[in-house]
């Protein structure tokens, strides 16, 4: 993804040729089927506080393997399973497109710099919206991996957005929730007229 361009959960991270129409329409298949497992805008589970998870199992390696999947296809940076309708501490994210999916649980922002940057971000769960969100530029957030080994991870750019934006999602915080009023006003709108040509 280009760095003069971060979108957060970017909606069109590859731009197939024109000319290759089968390719054209397996793309759109295959991130319309999984972006029809991602909650939408309404659902409550967006906006409950994810539980901390204490058990590391066979269930919660299944957990991270299938948000990795969806993350992939859906063509997103981030992914957090209050998306995929688990109420628990568990994100995954790259925001390179040849990086391995990193996965984070029970995430904890432990330190966030001064400086801040306002970016334009987009999330799967909120289909169509982007909004200007003002966040630090530079964090510094401790975790366990889906093994239960430490993880620190210090970030700057768009990975430290990205896990800001996920952390929000774990914290039953949605961006709109951040960006400036006349903004979230217009999303609102937006969502609710989607809603209602889906009923």
């Amino acid at each position: 993804m280009r760095e003069d361009a971060p979108e957060v959960e970017v909606e069109d991270e590859i731009d197939p040729e024109p000319e290759d129409d089968r390719f054209d329409e397996e793309f759109r298949a295959r991130r319309a089927a999984a972006l029809a497992h991602v909650r939408k805008w309404g659902d409550p589970v967006l906006k409950t506080r994810a539980r901390a998870v204490d058990q590391f199992d066979e269930a919660l390696q299944a957990e991270v393997d299938y948000m990795r999947r969806i993350m992939h296809d859906s063509y997103g940076v981030g992914l957090a399973a209050p998306q995929i309708g688990t109420s628990n501490r568990v994100l995954v994210y790259r925001v390179q497109p040849e990086s391995p999916i990193v996965a984070l649980v029970n995430p904890e922002v432990e330190w966030a710099g001064r400086e801040t940057e306002v970016v334009e971000e987009g999330c799967l769960s909120l289909p169509n919206v982007h909004v200007d969100v003002e966040r630090p530029v530079h964090v510094r957030a401790r975790a366990v991996d889906e093994r239960g080994e430490a993880v620190v991870i210090e970030a700057s750019g768009l990975e430290a957005r990205v896990i800001q934006h996920e952390v929000d999602h774990l914290d039953g915080v949605l961006m709109i929730e951040r960006c400036p009023r006349d903004q979230r006003k217009e999303a609102i709108r937006l969502l609710r007229e989607q809603s209602s040509q889906a009923a």
